[in-house]
């Protein structure tokens, strides 16, 4: 294969793992290098049949898995994260070969995908029921958690390790068997998982990955009555799609769902500072994330030196394929992602937006975009009203506090915001204010295995990481259990 060299091919895997076996198929998906545009390879395009193979075995592994203590899942866990760390370097090749990012970036990912397993792995031996005080003495309550069953994951192509881990960890912590989807434009990270899971320990029912077109396989995964949980990240719009088929059969959901994040600049604020956390939000992954900064709303008196500053930090970007030496930014992820930062970008510029940097395609052609500036849009920009997911940073003045709120607020969804200011009251209110389920304030990176990470309004439902993660996976059971005081009649 003419890739960049592994020193471990045996990650490089064209099948799915299912049913307790790696299997090929006639009918394949081709892998397409965002960089080059060259095919990198082919996986299964598997049908429901396939997925329904898949579930049936999970479901037999189900029975034994959620028997496991959480000692033993944690054993496992931990085998896994370590088995990541080791092989970084290849992980980071092939996630890069597939997604575009800089290797850098890549490495970073697979880092931050391995403490996923880590974190987890150890909340599988707290995951703690209770006793609860009774109101009669011959009866004792208690609330016990037990696996909520069979989880089917379906997984973005912008985090295509990290995605999975976030999922996969606190499934598997909890007692859960998990049949993962990845994107079928980055299924190669999640197979090369699936090799690592093997190596951990895990049985063959625990941790499986099914590729191919997303549609027959979650179709297959909402219609089955052995899948109890589904836990979905991508697009609002497919999001709504599937809570409104998960609703037939009362399946468990979990949607981590688009944003529109805004990054708010008080005239207090310490501009440096400002700046290095734009940078961090906006142009990280080429500005395909989705807890990225989407809307920059700058308060007046300081909006001219914050935009210089940004600026001069955005036109030192280097842009290139991710395996280059130095490289910032990467391509976008295909031809779809391309188009709809132009149109973002000609929209701004026909509503009065004047271009500071960048707002051309770049000299490397392809899926290469130069990073942009753009100044003086409106609200009713698709910029603002729509998530971009490309290097584009759009600009819009604010007179007061109260304008800041409202424009944060105006939008139907709800998932980061960022705002800097050095006031400790206007940090309070400000965060009171805004409907947001993840608030960074003086901070561009806001991610990290201890924390909850999810939104409000239409960008989803549940929370990722952190002890609550967990709970996702979870069923609470009430025992009452009477006859415990055979001295109860006497008082």
């Amino acid at each position: 294969m003419n890739d960049p060299s592994l020193a471990c091919t045996s990650l490089f895997r064209t099948s799915s793992f299912y049913a307790g076996h790696w299997q090929s198929s006639e009918k394949r998906i081709r892998v397409i290098d965002p960089a080059s545009g060259e095919e990198i390879g082919t996986v299964p395009n598997l049908s429901g049949e396939e997925t329904r193979k898949a579930i049936e075995f999970a479901d037999a592994e189900q029975r034994r898995w959620a028997k496991t203590t959480g000692k033993y899942r944690a054993k496992l866990l931990r085998n896994w994260a370590d088995l990541m760390l080791l092989h970084k370097e290849d992980l980071a090749k092939i996630m890069t070969w597939e997604q575009g990012k800089p290797l850098s970036e890549s490495m970073g990912e697979i880092e931050y995908a391995a403490s996923f397993l880590e974190w987890f792995g150890e909340e599988a031996k707290r995951t703690y029921g209770d006793v609860i005080p009774s109101h009669r003495q011959e009866l004792r309550l208690l609330a016990l958690r037990e696996p909520v069953g069979v989880s089917a994951i379906l997984t973005p192509w912008n985090f295509p390790s990290a995605m999975i881990t976030r999922k996969a960890g606190p499934a598997l912590a909890a007692g859960c068997v998990v049949i993962a989807k990845p994107s079928e434009l980055t299924p190669f990270s999640a197979l090369a998982l699936a090799v690592l899971a093997q190596e951990a320990g895990f049985p063959s029912g625990a941790f499986q990955v099914l590729t191919g077109e997303p549609e027959p396989i979650a179709n297959e995964f909402l219609e089955s009555s052995l899948v109890r949980k589904i836990s979905f990240t991508g697009s609002t719009r497919v999001g709504k799609i599937l809570l409104e088929k998960a609703a037939k059969s009362v399946k468990r959901i979990s949607l981590e769902l688009g944003g529109n994040a805004p990054f708010v600049v008080f005239s207090d604020a310490d501009l440096k500072e400002a700046v290095k956390g734009a940078m961090l939000s906006k142009f990280r992954n080429t500005g395909q994330t989705c807890v990225c900064a989407n809307r920059f709303l700058v308060e007046q008196s300081v909006l001219p030196e914050f935009s210089a500053r940004l600026v001069e930090a955005v036109s030192k970007l280097k842009v290139g394929n991710g395996f280059d030496e130095g490289v910032q930014q990467g391509p976008l992820i295909n031809s779809l992602g391309f188009a709809k930062l132009r149109r973002h970008i000609e929209d701004a510029r026909s509503r009065g937006g004047k271009i500071l940097t960048g707002g051309k395609p770049h000299s490397l052609g392809g899926n290469f975009h130069e990073p942009t500036v753009i100044t003086g849009v409106s609200e009713d920009s698709l910029c603002f009203q729509e998530e971009t997911f490309g290097p584009l940073a759009p600009i819009l003045g604010f007179k007061t506090e109260e304008d800041a709120v409202r424009i944060v607020n105006s939008g139907k969804t709800g998932l980061a915001s960022y705002f800097y200011t050095t006031d400790p009251a206007r940090i309070w209110r400000f965060s009171e204010s805004i409907e947001a389920g993840m608030v960074s304030i003086n901070e561009g990176l806001l991610s990290t295995e201890q924390v909850p990470f999810g939104g409000v309004k239409e960008s989803g439902i549940g929370r990722e990481g952190s002890r609550y993660g967990i709970e996702e996976y979870q069923e609470l059971k009430y025992l009452c259990w009477g006859g415990q005081d055979p001295l109860a009649d006497s008082f």
